[in-house]
């Protein structure tokens, strides 16, 4: 069945909407309106009206009656969560994909990782970061266990604001590429326990430094956050 001329027009309005959210391009928390984004985005009042609803449902966004939208925040919490449950998966998946990894695809997606980049920061860190999704993932799958598999790609999916949030938004770009190379070593070398406790490491190392910027952009957009809670987070 072709899909109908609105249809096409409403995935495209959803894509182009998901992927400016996703970015922080529409910066999290903040208030959009429908006249707003149809002039700054050139869209159509239906076409419009079926992706904020897919997006509603998708929880990047909530509805203020008579009011418009606004942008679902991104917070210390959601921080914590989200690197609580990759402390749990990843170490795991390390370990079940010890010895059974297709080294020279980790390797070829280690390069694009920290290949060459566009010059736009924004543009660099969705690159960077499709390029670390796609290498986890490598080795999520070679563990073999697809709900595994599932639960990371969509917490990596989330983890998209946070890095887009917090290097993006500081105009840096992480710097992990030594852990990559010596987890290919570990996970090709058949050594569950040193690829287990690498890929803790690593998680760990990337939530302190995702923490941080995060920290930076919140207090940047002026963003209200419990200074109590804020301070014990940073001293965990």
């Amino acid at each position: 069945m072709v899909a109908q001329p609105d249809a096409v027009r409403a995935n495209q309005a959803y894509d182009l909407l998901r992927r400016e959210i996703v970015s922080c391009r529409i910066l999290p928390g903040s208030h959009v309106t429908e006249p707003w984004l149809m002039d700054r985005y050139s869209l159509g009042k239906a076409s419009l009206r079926i992706a904020l609803q897919r997006l509603v449902q998708s929880r990047l966004i909530s509805s203020i009656p008579r009011q418009g939208y606004r942008i679902a925040p991104v917070t210390v919490k959601d921080v914590e969560e989200i690197f609580c449950l990759r402390l749990l998966i990843e170490p795991c998946a390390a370990r079940l994909a010890a010895g059974r990894v297709n080294r020279a695809q980790l390797e070829r997606l280690e390069q694009i990782c920290r290949g060459q980049m566009p010059e736009d920061v924004g543009n660099q860190i969705d690159f960077f970061w499709e390029a670390n999704k796609s290498f986890h993932m490598a080795i999520a799958i070679a563990s073999g266990n697809e709900r595994l598999q599932r639960t990371l790609s969509g917490l990596l999916d989330e983890m998209a604001r946070l890095v887009a949030l917090g290097f993006g938004a500081q105009g840096v770009r992480p710097n992990i590429e030594r852990d990559h190379t010596m987890l290919i070593e570990h996970l090709a070398r058949g050594d569950a326990d040193a690829a287990e406790a690498l890929a803790r490491q690593h998680v760990e190392t990337f939530r302190s430094m995702t923490m941080e910027k995060v920290l930076a952009s919140l207090k940047d957009a002026a963003a209200t956050i419990p200074l109590q809670p804020l301070a014990r987070t940073l001293r965990d």
